[in-house]
């Protein structure tokens, strides 16, 4: 039987404990999962892409079933160059679903061969997301248990860095 790989894209700046909980109960249905770390997302992004994909591949060294990327470009033809026909993507609210939805359904129109699969986030990762974090940590709030140890360091080294 064929490996079940999916791809979880995003830009993960910075990856979050909601991230992380989605790559591992993915790793229930798929046998593999490919972090793909989006270059262009039209934010800001705190990190670079090489920190990302570097955070990303810190944080899951242990499990040989994750893979972090980088990519560019429409991630239809990048789920295409890896053989990848499901793309998993993170809910926390309905707002969430919305924009979500919207890019599904263009996935779709653009390559009718490509299944988007949502999962909802844990309960306790409803209220975070990356935004949020960047905002608390560059105003001295605690993330801590908020992302992975190595994550808030190097948010911490980033943002005060003397």
């Amino acid at each position: 039987m064929a490996e079940r790989i999916a791809i979880y894209p995003g830009t993960f700046d910075p990856l979050t404990n909601g991230h992380v909980s989605i790559v591992r109960r993915s790793l229930d249905i798929f046998d593999k999962v490919i972090v793909a770390v989006a270059m262009h997302s039209g934010k800001n992004p705190l990190f670079s892409l090489e920190e990302r994909v570097d955070m990303v591949r810190e944080v899951f060294q242990k499990n040989t079933r994750v893979i972090a990327e980088e990519f560019s470009g429409l991630l239809v033809e990048y789920a295409h160059s890896r053989g990848v026909n499901t793309i998993i993507r993170g809910l926390r609210a309905v707002s969430d679903f919305e924009y979500e939805f919207q890019m599904a359904l263009m996935n779709r129109k653009l390559a009718p061969n490509i299944h988007t699969v949502f999962m909802m986030t844990d309960y306790k990762w409803l209220y975070i997301s990356s935004t949020i974090i960047k905002d608390v940590a560059r105003l001295g709030g605690s993330i801590d248990g908020l992302v992975p140890e190595v994550v808030a360091g190097r948010i911490r080294e980033r943002l005060f860095a003397a």
